[in-house]
Parts: C-alpha cells; structure tokens; sequence
C-alpha cells in the first residue's frame, strides 16, 4: 500500500466477490510467479473470477485464477491457471488455517495490485453471503442513492 494507505496500481480486481461474500479479515501476501506471468499481469491480463485459496502441507495456494501466457515468452510452457504459491509469514499460515477451518468461512483473492515493485494480492476470510442478505445491501443502497438525490434537488430549489 502506499503512502496515503491504498495499493498501487491495480492489476486485477474480484469485483464478484465483494457482492457474493461478507469480509471478515484481509492479508496481504505476496505470490510466486514466473517471468512471463509477471509480464502479463503488468499487461493487465490477469483474472480472477472463480479464483479462491487452499491450504496444503502447511503452505497456502492459489487456485483458479487465470494468467494469459505472455506473448514474446517462449522457452517455457505456461498454464494460465496453475496453483500458485502464497508468501506468508508462518504466523499468518496459522491464523488463516485456524479461521478457513471456521464453519462457512473461505479464503478468497480481491485484488492483484503493484505495491514497490512488486505483485501483491489482497487475500480475505470470507464468509458466503444469503441471498437475502444481497438483496437487503442492494434496497439500502438504492435507498440512500434516492435520500442522496432528494437531498441536492432541495438545495437547488
């Protein structure tokens, strides 16, 4: 994060998952990439829609998101949805396998952003939100878009 406390320049965004999910808790991690893959996210052709995070063998992965292969790479084969490593501290680990293992909790990626240099991903605990829960959050928006709206027609007038 810079500065004034927001990411750098943001790479890819999980904009489904702020709708479909209640956050509870974010982390920033770094993630293991190849060369290539490193490009094409700076390019802004990464993805991750249907994308979520595992734990395995005391390590966390992340599963589905999708890279496209770089164009001028071509000494090495690149899968575009390949797990990929997670760099967090040992602390970190414990605590996000302690609260995945939580009933209807999951670990989900938002945001690839750039933060010195280097890729960083936003990683959250999440729980699964009711549908009913959605469609409440939508009438409170809407709700306050028309107060909003009354409120400038009266200052007009």
């Amino acid at each position: 994060m810079s500065k004034n406390g927001s990411p750098g320049r943001v790479f890819a965004q999980n904009k489904k998952a702020l709708h479909d999910f209640s956050i509870e808790e974010t982390y920033e991690s770094g993630i293991q990439l190849t060369g290539p893959e490193v490009k094409s996210i700076r390019a802004g052709r990464a993805n991750l829609k249907e994308s979520y995070a595992r734990i395995r063998d005391g390590e966390i992965f992340l599963i589905g998101a999708h890279v496209s292969p770089y164009e001028n790479a071509t000494h090495r084969e690149q899968l575009p949805t390949r797990d990929r490593k997670l760099l967090l501290h040992r602390k970190e680990i414990d605590r996000l396998t302690g609260k995945a293992q939580e009933d209807g909790k999951t670990l989900i990626p938002l945001r690839l952003y750039g933060k010195n240099g280097n890729i960083k991903l936003a990683l959250a605990v999440a729980s699964r939100k009711k549908q009913y829960d959605k469609r409440r959050e939508i009438a409170k928006k809407t709700a306050n878009r028309d107060i909003e709206r009354a409120m400038k027609e009266r200052l007009r007038s």
